[in-house]
């Protein structure tokens, strides 16, 4: 059982940077691929970024060359480092995690352990 904490919401000024963490309990994530996913009021969940058990990562295009993710060397911390922040990246952030050897998962239902969220709020 892989149990996931996020942190690091909150308000920000548009232009400004937030780092997201999602602490696992339980066990290391060394073996897991895990994604960060937003839900904004009225839309759907969409996958922000990825990364495989391996480190091959993958983003969406929407925050392609702003948002950085990564894991810390023990792999028991996910990361999600948002640069550049504007009103659009308003949102509920979750992270997911889903034991797998292989690639990057984009899909939601592919995964079977989130975190409950942390809420991003960029104001002008």
């Amino acid at each position: 059982q892989v149990q996931l904490v996020e942190s690091g919401g909150g308000l920000v000024q548009a232009g400004g940077s937030l780092r997201l963490s999602c602490a696992a309990s339980g066990r290391t994530l060394g073996s897991y691929a895990m994604g960060w996913f937003r839900q904004a009021p009225g839309k759907e969940r969409e996958l922000v970024a990825a990364i495989s058990a391996g480190g091959v990562t993958y983003y969406a295009d929407s925050v392609k060359g702003r948002f950085t993710i990564d894991r810390d060397n023990a792999k028991t911390t996910l990361y999600l480092q948002m640069n550049s922040l504007n009103l659009e990246d308003t949102a509920n952030y979750s992270c997911a995690a889903r034991s797998s050897p292989f690639g990057v998962i984009k899909t939601s239902s592919d995964y079977g352990y989130w975190g409950q969220g942390t809420q991003v709020t960029v104001s002008s």
